[in-house]
């Protein structure tokens, strides 16, 4: 097969393995030889949208990669710094005629992409972007206006109307003749100044996302409608930070789990696939939200809702931080996500809702704080979500609905199971005391390290339904 280039760079970002990577499949098949590089970025200490467990996971995503390549006969080179001059630099030293890179979904990444095409013009060398992260992008689903939709259901029957890109083959021999380049070692999080998270962290890489995949295909995607909303055990697929990393493709998962909804005659099943479906268009939702109105990043996307007098308590933000807000769920939730940079979705929600409803905190500063809490922290979605429960949103909850964790504690965790795995102190607690308000300090006596509500939920519901109203009468 001939080749277009003799050499080319791929520019690994948001998409650390080699089976079904678009970008790094091309660049395979259009070039002889194929420079793999990943540019680390160079801040270093408090990052606004990421924190250790996240830079941890990526290192140990980035050391199996750096494993792959060399088994498939090539060299990842790590750089450290900007971008687009590290690659300009990468481009002098070896004399690559183009630059293959897979798109990123957010704004930051999209500045990057225009500033390297520049580049690349300026220099003569091809800057070729490719489709990897979404199955759709930003102007692929639009509605017969040729608008981004603001709503998810619609949005989502044209998504599954359209035809899918197909799984590509794994690239399983690089070419590599430029052994003298240096090179940064792979990072760890001290590359970045960050101490380590303690967190209990899922193995990292290719290898251990593909197993987790089959593990979520054997196990739980056939029972996913019935049990996504349990919060303790296999009830979802867990596999929201490898799609993040990219050491899983979106366009496998996808058809796989399509295959699986074809392959059985069981209802249970077909609903519980279309129901994971669901939750993959409205990862790309979020996605296309953000494309099309970049500014929900600092504002809120409903434009009756900007300029909210919300409360920032810095001793009540800590408390939800810390998970010693005296409610059970929430604690758990906060917990949870402290330990192991994971939360269940169900929680998410619970524990945004209870600070931006009944702490009436800056929803900003909680989504903050998850992405850099989140092993699995993408922008959109985490955006998305946070508006959504604040009521501020596209598609969101309305303002009045306010989830009261008393009563989400009864639904999704009535035996207490998931309270008592993330608050210890709560293991002798008589069931019953962790799914209704406490009489004054009834649930606490036989265990006083545990605090006391906080707030009471029932008076904040209504201060908040108040804080709505005014707000919305004064415009």
């Amino acid at each position: 097969m001939s080749k277009n280039y003799a050499r080319v760079i791929h520019w690994f970002r948001r998409d650390l393995r080699l089976t079904d990577n678009t970008a790094l499949h091309a660049a395979s098949q259009a070039a002889g030889e194929v420079v793999p590089v990943y540019v680390v970025s160079s801040w270093k200490g408090l990052h606004a949208w990421t924190g250790p467990a996240r830079q941890e996971f990526l290192a140990g995503c980035l050391d199996s990669l750096e494993k792959n390549i060399a088994t498939a006969g090539g060299r990842l080179i790590f750089r450290r710094g900007g971008a687009v001059e590290e690659l300009e630099r990468l481009i002098r030293e070896t004399g690559a005629e183009a630059i293959f890179y897979n798109k990123d979904p957010d704004p930051f990444g999209q500045k990057v992409e225009a500033d390297l095409e520049a580049r690349g013009r300026a220099l003569g060398v091809e800057v070729r972007g490719f489709k990897d992260v979404v199955l759709h992008e930003r102007d692929e689903v639009l509605t017969g206006a040729a608008k981004p939709y603001r709503v998810f259901t619609p949005y989502r029957r044209n998504w599954e109307s359209l035809p899918k890109p197909p799984v590509l083959p794994a690239v399983t021999h690089l070419v590599s003749t430029v052994d003298h380049l240096p090179s940064e070692p792979c990072p760890s999080s001290a590359t970045w100044g960050l101490p380590a998270s303690g967190c209990i962290l899922p193995e990292a890489g290719e290898r251990a996302a593909r197993q987790r995949m089959k593990q979520a295909l054997s196990h739980v995607i056939p029972h996913y409608a019935e049990t996504r909303n349990t919060p303790l055990g296999s009830t979802t697929s867990r596999l929201s930070p490898d799609l993040r990393m990219g050491t899983l493709s979106v366009r496998e998962l996808y058809h796989r789990v399509v295959a699986l909804m074809a392959e059985t005659d069981h209802a249970a099943i077909r609903k519980s696939c279309q129901t994971y479906v669901s939750e993959l268009a409205w990862r790309e939702f979020y996605m296309q939200l953000l494309w099309h109105f970049p500014e929900v990043l600092e504002h809120e996307f409903d434009a009756q809702w900007r300029g909210l007098p919300w409360n920032y308590d810095d001793e009540a933000l800590q408390r939800w931080k810390d998970g010693l807000t005296g409610f059970p769920i929430v604690d758990a939730g906060m917990r949870e996500l402290r330990e192991t940079g994971q939360m269940h979705n169900r929680v998410r929600m619970i524990t945004a809702m209870f600070l931006t409803k009944d702490l009436r905190i800056d929803w900003r500063l909680g989504e903050q704080y998850f992405m850099q809490s989140l092993i699995d922290g993408e922008i959109a979605s985490n955006n998305g979500g946070w508006q959504w429960s604040a009521g501020t949103g596209a598609d969101a909850a309305p303002y009045f609905r306010i989830q009261n964790p008393w009563s989400q504690t009864k639904s999704y965790d009535p035996k207490g199971d998931y309270i008592r795995r993330w608050v210890p102190e709560l293991k002798n607690a008589p069931t019953a005391m962790l799914l209704e308000p406490p009489a004054s300090g009834s649930l606490f006596k036989p265990n006083r390290e545990y605090p006391e509500p906080m707030v009471n939920h029932a008076g904040e519901r209504e201060r908040t339904l108040e804080f709505f109203k005014r707000h919305r009468a004064a415009r």
